[in-house]
């Protein structure tokens, strides 16, 4: 099924959107950027600890969108796997909310190992599984021609597609994780930070539990 533009371009902004919205969350590590400028009292500190957490959180993406870019080429289950998608988000946002524990093992990783802690974040609080239901809006499900040939073109045309929604929301997320980075580190200091710190657990809880349900929403009708 073709989108049409205004479709694809509020799925694409969805995309950036999540992006940012997950860039500005304190979880996703744009403190840890912060305090390696600071520690090391050099600019450069702060923008390699950026990268690195960038470098992880895509990571994160596709370990999540890559299984789903395949399983999105059995066209004929489209609607089972975008229900099934949508349910896993839902299930994994009401977790969220009944459990508010911080995940211990991410304070145990070393500072060093910003990309490594990055990918695990984003594992744990589910930050990939929000995209998938955008994703699967995205990517082709639909095919006239259901044999080996046409399966291993729309896989093929899933993963590029995943690879894209990755490289966008990682893209998005990361500046707007830097730019609130950089106003900290340049102008506002930690003393801004412990005075205006903000959560977001049940708020990023409960967006997923949103996504879920808008996902399963549209499935239901054919989008």
């Amino acid at each position: 099924m073709e989108l049409d533009t205004s479709t694809m371009t509020a799925l694409w902004g969805a995309v950036v959107l999540s992006g940012v919205y997950h860039g500005a969350n304190p979880g996703m590590g744009w403190p840890l950027a912060v305090s390696a400028g600071l520690m090391e009292g050099r600019n450069r500190a702060m923008l390699n600890a950026i990268g690195a957490l960038a470098v992880g959180h895509l990571l994160a993406m596709l370990a999540i969108l890559l299984p789903f870019s395949v399983m999105s080429a059995m066209a004929r289950w489209q609607t089972e796997i975008r229900i099934g998608a949508g349910a896993l988000v839902i299930a994994v946002g009401i977790y969220l909310l009944l459990n508010r524990r911080h995940p211990r093992f991410l304070s145990r990783i070393h500072p060093t190992k910003l990309a490594l802690w990055s990918f695990l974040a984003a594992m744990a609080h589910g930050a990939g599984l929000m995209l998938v239901p955008i994703y699967l809006g995205i990517c082709g499900l639909d095919v006239a021609d259901t044999g080996h040939d046409a399966a291993r073109a729309l896989m093929g045309q899933n993963i590029a597609s995943a690879f894209l929604v990755a490289l966008a929301h990682t893209l998005a997320m990361t500046v707007a994780g830097g730019v609130i980075a950089v106003a900290i580190y340049a102008y506002f200091g930690l003393k801004f930070l412990s005075h205006t710190w903000f959560n977001l657990d049940v708020v990023w809880a409960l967006s997923l539990v949103l996504v879920g349900a808008l996902g399963v929403y549209f499935a239901l009708r054919g989008h």
